[in-house]
């Protein structure tokens, strides 16, 4: 299907199409996660603690009879990790590991927005060469005059490397500067 704007550009049915997208902060920085794996949003609880898990697992709680594993997102990312505060919260999110869907809960700073983005908008991440996988970035998107580090959730959360947090501010700080650098232009 096409159709054509004012200005005489034919548009196909692809060049509109958009996702939309829960977005939360992680030190200073934005992410977001497909709005159609997320299945609540709840204040951070307690959990009860599994031994020998990773760091990065806080535990597990139970959510209407489901056991949900509860994992940080800042420490799993490598960020310095926070007090809990009233603004943290769990997303809990439905993802597909191997031939598996599984019900997760991820802690994260604060949530942000929910936005719309459109599929031509969305940006690839840069490649930093083979030691840095970015395979679980969907993309990138300028939103609301900021940039986005769109999540691809079922990569993350079975990912086993991933980069330092520097290394994403690296990214995000990258691209703003050739997207002032092509809008100036």
């Amino acid at each position: 299907m096409t159709q054509a704007d004012e200005a005489g550009i034919t548009l196909t049915a692809k060049d509109d199409a958009s996702d939309q997208y829960l977005t939360f902060i992680m030190a200073d920085e934005e992410y977001g996660v497909d709005i159609l794996s997320v299945q609540e949003i709840r204040g951070w609880e307690p959990t009860t603690v599994i031994p020998n898990s990773p760091g990065h697992v806080k535990g597990v709680i139970n959510l209407r009879g489901t056991i949900v594993p509860i994992i940080d997102l800042r420490q799993r990312f490598g960020i310095a990790s926070l007090d809990y505060g009233p603004t943290t919260v769990v997303i809990v999110i439905k993802v597909c590991v191997g031939d598996e869907h599984k019900v997760i809960g991820i802690v994260v700073d604060a949530v942000s927005d929910v936005f719309s983005v459109n599929h031509k908008d969305l940006r690839d991440a840069p490649d930093f060469g083979e030691e840095t996988d970015l395979t679980f970035i969907k993309g990138l998107a300028n939103l609301a005059d900021k940039m986005v580090i769109l999540l691809d959730i079922d990569t993350l959360l079975s990912s086993e490397v991933l980069p330092e947090a520097a290394q994403l501010s690296n990214i995000i700080n990258n691209i703003d500067a050739a997207s002032t650098q092509a809008v100036s232009a």
